[in-house]
């Protein structure tokens, strides 16, 4: 992988990130369904798992 991908991987994996939690922000303010609210923080978990993965192995690519 070229370094531009490693540039654009880790900004990607924060955006996303940052959607799902403003998604369930919005859906918790005006009153939306739990269950709704419930899989979206199970959704962020997980991308926040995937965006260290992201992060760490980008700079280890990096230092190599």
């Amino acid at each position: 992988m070229s370094n531009v991908m490693y540039y654009y991987a880790v900004p990607i994996a924060v955006i996303a990130v940052a959607v799902v939690l403003l998604f369930g922000l919005a859906n918790m303010l005006r009153g939306g369904s739990p269950d709704r609210s419930q899989k979206l923080m199970r959704l962020r978990v997980l991308l926040q798992f995937v965006a260290i993965i992201v992060v760490m192995a980008t700079i280890w690519l990096m230092g190599r």
